[in-house]
């Protein structure tokens, strides 16, 4: 599944996005492929990129937007970077399938 946007871990779920800061508004935007062909969903915060604003800014519009706890939602890669990884802390299965299903009600997902 490494080709997929969610990928199931024992931990829980990984989801990759781009995230683009100094944005005129905070949005979970569309999924795109990377340059190496992976899926990212584009993400958007107002906040600057500078002492973890733009990435606590991005944990949190995840929380709101997949209403889930903020305590449940690490970034594990790409603190410096635009491309990151997220980890959202649970039982595999049945956040999969939860996160699978939100992101397809809000129209990211076909």
């Amino acid at each position: 599944m490494s080709d997929s946007l969610l990928t199931r871990v024992p931990e829980g779920v990984r989801l990759h996005i781009r995230l683009t800061p100094k944005a005129s508004a905070d949005k979970l935007d569309r999924v795109d492929k990377d340059a190496d062909g992976m899926p990212r969903l584009r993400a958007t915060v107002t906040a600057i990129p500078e002492n973890g604003k733009a990435n606590a800014a991005l944990i949190k519009l995840l929380s709101k937007k997949l209403r889930l706890p903020k305590s449940a939602i690490r970034l594990i890669a790409g603190d410096q970077n635009r491309n990151k990884t997220i980890l959202f802390e649970g039982a595999p299965v049945e956040l999969f399938d939860a996160l699978d299903a939100k992101l397809r009600e809000l129209g990211l997902l076909g």
